[in-house]
């Protein structure tokens, strides 16, 4: 397993992350029964195994089958003995938990509210890295950010990041938090995979350029690219996607990155499944990628793409099947981009 910086923090987490969407959901969870229904000894096998490869990772957020995935988490690091120091517990804020008009979103109130809830159910007093769900179009930024930097000064939250958001909005967070000496948002997760490339356009330029680190979620695709689907193909009994047809794929170009990760999982004996991880892995801006599993098999399948090394060939053929279509103002800046350079001297005769 490989670690790297939290953002540009000191801490260093494992470029594997476990997910915990899969803990659980029951018959009246409802989409999160879809997505996966793990008890607690299935919950204990699953990061037992995950903490024995190197895993020092954990994602979690209150509103995964309402708050039932962080209390199993919590207590299985408790039933393993694991010493606190060595996990980073993540876990975010924003989802509807509750019927009220303020068991939602970004506000100082819910967000004061919700960390409390989530500290009594992971069974611990702070949280590694906490992080705001989604875009609240009423709450004001530097009301978010206010109450995140509070978080930090008690202690109850080490770290913090964002989670779906525009480029543009972070940009903007983050001159708010440098103006006014807040804790910055350090992370940014956000859905990114072989067959869903669109985070290229315009956050990761800003996650280079101001230095976040990437924790990719839905890395598959939503199951697309486990290897159970192709064209034309029935959808495996009790697959995620025949109930829960998310994140939204344009599925003819992945059944390309489909046939070409077939292609590279041959020549290299692996699946389909740790050609997309791997190819991932690769990315520069990408920090950690969020697994989700059902069974310890499956675990350790994606857990082997740390050990699978694209050649650039593969990662080559693997790009151009996978490539965005040309989008303005991308093609602009590319053309225009090369007219900055100066050209070399040449000297005269």
């Amino acid at each position: 397993m490989k670690y790297k910086q939290l953002g540009r923090t000191g801490l260093f987490v494992s470029e594997i992350c476990l997910g915990t969407m899969t803990f659980g959901g029951n018959e009246n969870a409802g989409i999160w029964k879809a997505i996966g229904t793990l008890g607690q000894e299935d919950v204990d096998g699953i990061i037992g195994r995950a903490l024995a490869a190197g895993v020092n990772f954990i994602d979690t957020a209150d509103v995964y089958s309402f708050g039932v995935a962080e209390r199993l988490t919590g207590q299985a690091l408790k039933n393993l003995g694991v010493a606190r120091k060595d996990v980073v517990l993540a876990t975010k804020v924003f989802g509807e938990v509750g019927p009220g008009p303020n068991d939602r979103g970004a506000s100082r109130g819910h967000i004061m509210d919700s960390v409390q809830r989530s500290l009594e159910r992971l069974q611990t007093d702070h949280v590694d890295l906490y992080q705001i769900h989604g875009t609240d179009t009423v709450t004001p930024v530097e009301e978010t950010l206010r109450a995140l930097d509070d978080l930090t000064r008690q202690g109850l939250v080490r770290y913090v990041g964002v989670s779906n958001w525009t480029a543009w909005k972070i940009a903007k967070a983050l001159g708010i938090s440098e103006a006014k000496g807040y804790a910055r948002f350090e992370t940014l997760q956000a859905y990114y995979s072989i067959a869903g490339r669109d985070l290229e356009r315009e956050l990761a330029p800003m996650l280079t350029e101001e230095k976040l680190g990437l924790m990719v979620w839905s890395p598959l695709a939503g199951g697309l690219l486990s290897g159970k689907y192709g064209p034309g193909a029935p959808s495996p009994e009790g697959a995620r996607r025949t109930s829960f047809n998310f994140p939204p794929v344009d599925e003819e170009r992945g059944w390309a990155c489909i046939a070409a990760m077939q292609e590279v999982g041959a020549a290299h004996g692996v699946s389909v499944a740790r050609v997309a991880l791997a190819w991932l892995l690769a990315k520069p801006q990408v920090m950690s990628i969020i697994i989700g599993a059902k069974t310890v098999a499956q675990l350790d399948d994606n857990l082997a793409a740390v050990k699978l090394t694209l050649t650039p060939e593969d990662i080559a053929k693997l790009d151009a099947v996978s490539a965005l279509p040309p989008e303005y103002p991308g093609w602009m800046l590319e053309r225009q981009g090369g007219n900055r350079l100066p050209k070399p001297f040449v000297p005269r005769d």
